[in-house]
């Protein structure tokens, strides 16, 4: 006999996990089944290890998707206030790092315990080491309309709940499964792509960054109409760091970037004051003290101009030098892939979605939530909110 269940959760990540406690709570039998030998790996290392929950200014206008409209109706219902409702509810101690950003004070195994307490409290039950062999449709299965195959059992379910994740940082565990399943029901997925991600220099400018690695500044980083300002990291294969990884969600492969290295000042106005207030002074000496003394050694005798006093230069000169701080061209080879990557971009196409339910148009019964969907968030615990606010949605529904 197969085992009957209400409602199927397919990955015991952020999203599955809150799906399954709130879906649980609206007195729906709830199972959440997940491959791996822990729940909510991703969360354990989210945010440095101290999980970057969410963010004070939740927008639409903070996430990517082909339909920048879908996302809103689930994160209107479901808010930030909502979730740390929830984290004060638990007695979790949190902060604000900046811009928003909201952490644990202690370890991100507070938001998994929190998750794990919810789904134990209201009765969903979660399956870990478990293979899924096959999903299929039942023509004739009365109120269940979906047959999940484990190697040991079938589970019969009016409801399945995709929260699969995508393939980033395949090390904890994460595959494209989620996509697998869409395209078996005809869905339309696109292709994921590493988002959040450091890129990799492999022109001139490696030698530069390979010097540099571990020197971190305050940038503004530019790639077509889009522009971030924040921290720039130098790395031995590449630039990282916040600024970095926000760019590189709308970068693609033969755009470069443009990186104003001095982004809180107008160096050619400051290299006039400077010159008349303290002629005697190196260039390399003024140029430490806006950055760092490193990057000014090896970023000024990369241009024969280390051992330059502001005597020295006219007014071209300083243009030249403001201009190239101002406006550093970079064309990264790519980027750091699904390794490092916070998130995949791409995934479910919205349009085969309702963005009411997370439900499928065409399959009755079928949902998807958090990142298998299209929708990617920014780097401050957007994407955690898309996880909350898709799950709510779906339990719901399911």
């Amino acid at each position: 006999m197969a085992l009957q269940v209400d409602v199927v959760i397919i990955g015991a990540g952020a999203a599955g996990l809150f799906c399954a406690a709130n879906a649980a709570k609206k007195g729906r039998s709830v199972l959440v089944l997940d491959h791996a030998n822990k729940a909510g790996k991703k969360i354990l290392m989210s945010g440095g290890g101290r999980c970057n929950f969410t963010n004070y200014y939740i927008e639409p206008s903070r996430y990517l998707s082909r339909n920048p409209h879908f996302c809103k109706s689930a994160l209107s219902r479901y808010t930030q206030w909502d979730f740390i409702g929830l984290v004060d509810a638990h007695g979790i101690p949190w902060h604000e790092k900046k811009d928003g950003q909201l952490f644990c004070n202690n370890k991100a195994v507070d938001i998994l315990n929190m998750l794990l307490q919810e789904c134990d409290a209201s009765g969903a039950e979660v399956r870990l080491n478990t293979k899924i062999t096959s999903i299929e449709v039942l023509e004739n299965g009365g109120k269940a309309r979906y047959q999940v195959s484990i190697e040991e059992d079938d589970i019969r379910c009016e409801s399945v709940v995709i929260a699969t994740g995508g393939p980033s940082i395949p090390t904890l565990g994460a595959t494209g499964y989620g996509y697998e399943i869409a395209k078996q029901f005809g869905l339309k997925v696109y292709p994921p792509v590493a988002g959040l991600v450091p890129f990799v220099i492999t022109d001139q400018t490696k030698s530069l960054v390979e010097t540099l690695s571990g020197t971190a500044l305050p940038v503004q980083v530019q790639c077509g109409e889009q522009s971030f300002s924040d921290d720039m990291l130098f790395t031995h294969r590449g630039l990282s760091g916040p600024a970095i990884l926000q760019i590189s969600s709308y970068w693609s492969p033969g755009l470069a970037l443009c990186i104003d290295l001095l982004p809180r000042m107008n160096a050619g106005e400051a290299l006039r004051q400077q010159q008349h207030e303290r002629p005697k002074l190196k260039l390399r000496t003024w140029l430490a003290e806006q950055t760092t003394q490193k990057f000014a050694e090896v970023w000024l005798s990369g241009h024969g101009e280390a051992e330059l006093t502001l005597a020295e230069l006219d007014g071209e000169a300083m243009d030249a030098i403001a201009s190239r701080l101002h406006a550093w061209q970079v064309k990264p080879s790519g980027t750091e892939g699904y390794r490092t990557a916070e998130v995949a971009l791409g995934g479910v196409d919205t349009d085969e979605l309702s963005s009411k339910t997370m439900e499928s148009k065409s399959h009755p019964g079928l949902f998807f939530i958090g990142e298998v969907v299209d929708v990617t968030g920014h780097l401050g615990g957007f994407n955690f909110q898309w996880a909350w606010a898709s799950a709510w949605a779906a339990a719901e529904y399911a």
